[in-house]
């Protein structure tokens, strides 16, 4: 249902306005009658007043005119009898600013009333909504005009990206402040922001995911229209409980979750309001218009860019703070320093994020060299060497020949830039003059320009900023902000499928043997085993399986540690002893007797899927056995899984290199494994009533893959 109402409606009443500064109702009203030029706005309180001349009604019932839309900020008691009195004027949106009623269930009340007639709510206990573009300001405090649309729980948060944004030069086009989402949600609020021209940038906050699917739909789709989307959440200090349950719950946590659906469907993930800041100042400028040519060289094409919306090649992230070699898909970078130190420190920081900064091609260090002291030759960084301080246009020169050199996707200008006016004035129309060359020559290119300056807020930053050229006041700012924009993202972004329904028939219990049971009737392949109770049994049991076996107890979520597991069983007497020593070590009651699987140069996996509250089932596979949680090497992917998605995932691991062939073994059956990891994704899908499912080890061999040992946590 179109949010038109909630973003430019034609009219709009200010329930609980109030002529107070101090008090929501004056900013609710003040905002409303700044938009007067566009719509009707009417100011209610039952005590009467007037805000500017503008007199208080009584009620919604007295308006003349019917409201679009009613902000409704007045005591929780009297809220639902306010929406009561908006429908029945006529009005189809509401956003209400204080709680909807004594708690939950009122305020999902609350919500079933609005949209019972066709309407729609925003909140309650929101902040607002803010149009910079339809001068609608719903909202307390200042919220600067720009290019990124912003979803956010936290208004107080919203107020920091606010400001933070007007330092840089930027603002919002729209922010939707979401409350306690009973009707409109995130994923509401961002496919307005995607379908919305003036937002070149959508940003959102969220702690509660509600419908996790849908809203990956939705990311998926900013993806594909080229709006990029920068994601803050919770949960990075989330402590794990579940690792007891099962290694699975250990290492899927709900932060890596989120980060699983971001990377799938192109949306990038930040941790901070600042790092949210420095990278949609980034984006913006480069959907200004700047940044939008791949670079030459690579046997590639001049065009549009093919990521979010860079158009540059896309880095991947150093594993450490101490850098990592740059992939062959790593943006190239170019530097420019008026300070050799400061330009060394400017290619550390951005290799150390996973960026590349490349030796330069002969053309481009003769073009730069031109302008250099002494007609030398330069590297990448290049030293001005005081060619700056010579004649300001150098900075212009020089930023051009890199920018039109084509080996290298941006420039990054480092250092005094922008404060040669502020210790002499009479330099400010020429630092002016210069900082608007520069703009020119990165839109003339078609890249980024990315400047880093010790200065703050002087005449030739402003020119920069009004041309969209993205300014730091710190090298890590731009190196950061690089990185995020342009990481690696997938061509075509994933579509998150739907939940499978659950079969008529669900799983017991998490217990090996019934789990076994259901993951071989969804294909998983399994040594033979027999479950018995006894030594006798067991011995009869080895009689048909054969030797070597293996002996597990059941019922224990971490057999090894426990003393649960008996491998390459030999004979009957091995057999014996080691059903006597592990019952005496667990008290089992039942035990599996299974063929012992040896395979060469097979590698150990763990393949696990987890129900998350918001995003329903979650496969993992990773680096698995004893050491999974201490390697912790793991892909997530939204399940079930598709064979190539399954591909995919084993081939992201830091530890793929095994499973394709290290040091002249051969590589294992990756077809098998991936069939594997689908068999087990679906199997979980369709039985919720099993929050864990779990094969640790997953044994991938060149010949095929076979799961050793399973388990469920029932829910």
């Amino acid at each position: 249902m179109s949010l038109d109402a909630l973003f430019d409606p034609r009219s709009v009443a200010v329930v609980g306005a109030s002529a107070d500064p101090a008090k929501w109702g004056y900013w609710l009203a003040a905002g409303a009658l700044a938009g007067r030029s566009r719509r009707t706005v009417h100011l209610v309180n039952q005590r009467g007043g007037n805000l500017g001349g503008v007199p208080f009604l009584p009620d919604l019932g007295s308006l003349a005119t019917v409201p679009e839309q009613v902000v409704v900020a007045v005591p929780p008691p009297q809220v639902r009898p306010v929406v009561v009195q908006g429908l029945a004027a006529g009005a189809r949106c509401f956003t209400v600013i204080t709680s909807g009623g004594s708690g939950p269930q009122e305020e999902r009340e609350l919500a079933a009333l609005v949209t019972s007639h066709g309407g729609r709510l925003l909140g309650p206990n929101c902040m607002g909504v803010v149009d910079t573009t339809t001068e609608l300001r719903l909202s307390w405090g200042d919220f600067p005009a720009g290019g990124v649309g912003l979803v956010s729980q936290s208004g107080n948060l919203a107020l920091e990206i606010g400001r933070l944004l007007a330092r840089a030069g930027q603002g919002f086009s729209r922010f939707v402040s979401l409350g306690n989402q009973r009707d409109i949600d995130a994923a509401d609020a961002l496919d307005a922001l995607i379908a919305h021209e003036a937002t070149r940038v959508v940003a959102a906050y969220v702690e509660d995911f509600r419908d996790g699917r849908r809203l990956a739909r939705t990311l998926a789709a900013a993806h594909a229209a080229g709006k990029p989307v920068l994601l803050l959440t919770l949960g990075r200090s989330e402590a794990s409980g579940r690792a007891a349950a099962s290694h699975t719950g250990a290492l899927v946590s709900a932060r890596a979750v989120v980060d699983a659906v971001c990377r799938d469907t192109g949306a990038i993930l930040l941790e901070s309001a600042g790092e949210l800041v420095d990278t949609a100042v980034l984006l913006t400028a480069a959907r200004h218009g700047l940044g939008q040519r791949r670079a030459r060289g690579r046997g590639q094409a001049q065009g549009p860019g093919q990521g979010p919306c860079l158009g540059l090649s896309r880095a991947v992230p150093a594993d450490a703070a101490g850098g990592a070699p740059a992939s062959p898909e790593a943006a190239r970078i170019a530097v420019v320093g008026d300070s050799g130190g400061q330009g060394a420190l400017a290619a550390d920081a951005l290799a150390a994020r996973g960026l590349d900064v490349p030796v330069l091609d002969e053309a481009t260090r003769a073009a730069v060299a031109a302008h250099l002291p002494g007609r030398g030759g330069c590297g990448n960084p290049v030293d001005l060497a005081g060619a700056g301080e010579a004649d300001l246009r150098n900075y212009a020169r020089i930023t051009r020949a890199l920018l039109d050199g084509g080996d290298t996707d941006a420039t990054v200008l480092t250092g005094y830039f922008g404060d040669y006016a502020t210790a002499n004035p009479d330099q400010t129309r020429e630092e002016c003059e210069v900082a608007e060359e520069l703009a020119e020559a990165a839109g003339r290119a078609g890249r980024l320009l990315v400047v880093h300056t010790m200065a703050r807020d002087t005449p030739a930053l402003t020119v920069l900023r009004e041309h969209g050229v993205p300014v730091y006041e710190r090298i890590e700012q731009a190196a950061t902000a690089l990185a995020h924009a342009t990481r690696p993202a997938r061509a075509t972004p994933y579509a998150p499928p739907e939940r499978v329904p659950s079969p008529s028939r669900p799983v017991a219990d998490g217990e090996y043997e019934s789990v076994r049971t259901l993951l071989r009737s969804h294909g998983l392949d399994f040594p033979t085993a027999e479950f018995v109770g006894t030594a006798d049994e067991a011995a009869d049991a080895a009689r048909r399986t054969g030797y070597p076996l293996v002996l597990k107890a059941m019922g224990l979520a971490h057999k090894t540690e426990a003393g649960g597991v008996a491998l390459g069983i030999a004979d009957e007497t091995a057999l014996r002893v080691a059903f006597a020593r592990m019952r005496d070590a667990t008290g089992a009651a039942r035990y599996a007797v299974e063929e012992m699987a040896v395979h060469p140069h097979s590698v150990e996996l763990i393949a696990g899927v987890r129900y998350d509250p918001a995003f329903g089932p979650v496969a993992m596979v990773g680096l698995g056995g004893v050491t999974a949680e201490l390697l912790a090497d793991t892909a997530l992917a939204l399940a079930p899984l598709t064979p190539g998605r399954a591909r995919e995932l084993l081939l992201s691991l830091r530890h793929a290199p095994l499973l394709t062939g290290w040091r002249g073994a051969p590589a294992v059956d990756l077809d098998a494994a991936a069939d594997a990891l689908c068999a087990l994704a679906r199997a979980a899908s369709e039985h919720p009533e099993l929050t864990e499912l779990e094969v640790n080890p997953l044994l991938v061999h060149p010949g095929g893959a076979v799961a050793l040992d399973a388990h469920g946590v029932p829910a």
